[in-house]
């Protein structure tokens, strides 16, 4: 069975479930998903999980993501991007100073309202869906982290700039904040996800070009983390999900080899013992 993951360069205008459904069919593969959803308007690298690479979604769902970004102001829309519906305009008279600061201000943590259509479940439905239907969903903040914000350039009305942000974070409302700072309003006009973990746009290939020989195995994607190599016995009851005793203090993931130097899981120290969290 083909397991790994593929880097994709998303074209705009795709939903992030359409590329999951071209190359299901393209490649004949049984299980296929997205690690980070990228909106249909945003382009750059989507994360394709394959078959058993699946299982191991979460731990790069969890990896911060980088973006160029551009932000339109002085024009609010209803879903705080370009493909949203005006709602409010106004004439942008700010100097270049003031737009920069505006948007150096979200360094660092803060709480972060999400967009009003977005695909946070309340009460188990979708908020887009909400918004849709005109009812008004009051969503709590989240903490997010900025890590980094760089390369800003500001041509009035519109400012772009690279943005590393933490799992969780919405650029649109990034957007839709840096406008309300200014007194101006704004919205995401341009979004190209550049990063996500170690992995950079530069190695995806477009769906044109995007074949199985780009795939990336599991133990590549993880190769950074160190290892362990288990005796037959103590792989047995691992392989069974029984902790076992290991002779080093580690509270961090490691990769996993059976006797003969074979993948077989991503493991962590437990209070009772060492266990798998991944299986290959």
């Amino acid at each position: 069975m083909i397991n790994g993951f593929l880097l994709v360069n998303k074209n705009s205008g795709l939903t992030s479930s359409r590329v999951v459904q071209l190359l299901k069919k393209k490649f004949n593969l049984k299980k296929v998903g997205h690690l980070g959803t990228l909106d249909p308007m945003a382009t750059g690298l989507l994360i394709i999980a394959i078959n058993r690479a699946t299982k191991f979604a979460s731990l790069l769902l969890q990896s911060e993501k980088s973006y160029r970004a551009e932000v339109s102001l002085g024009i609010q829309t209803d879903t705080d991007d370009a493909e949203g519906e005006v709602i409010a305009s106004k004439k942008v008279n700010i100097t270049e100073l003031e737009a920069e600061n505006a948007i150096l201000h979200f360094l660092g943590e803060s709480d972060q309202l999400p967009p009003s259509y977005s695909a946070l479940k309340h009460k188990g439905k979708p908020m887009y869906k909400y918004a849709r239907e005109g009812i008004k969903v009051k969503k709590s903040a989240r903490k997010i982290l900025i890590k980094n914000i760089q390369n800003i350039l500001v041509d009035l009305p519109r400012v772009s700039f690279d943005i590393t942000c933490s799992k969780g974070t919405y650029i649109r409302s990034i957007a839709r904040d840096v406008g309300f700072r200014l007194g101006c309003g704004g919205h995401l006009s341009r979004l190209t996800r550049t990063s996500q973990g170690k992995f950079m746009l530069s190695e995806a290939n477009s769906l044109d070009e995007i074949n199985l020989t780009h795939l990336i195995s599991l133990e590549k994607a993880f190769e950074d983390l160190d290892f362990i190599q288990l005796n037959h016995n103590d792989c047995d009851l691992f392989l069974h999900g029984r902790g076992i005793e290991v002779d080093f203090d580690h509270t961090n993931l490691l990769r996993v080899y059976d006797p003969s130097k074979q993948f077989i899981a991503i493991g962590r120290n437990t209070n009772n013992g060492f266990k798998h969290e991944y299986l290959v």
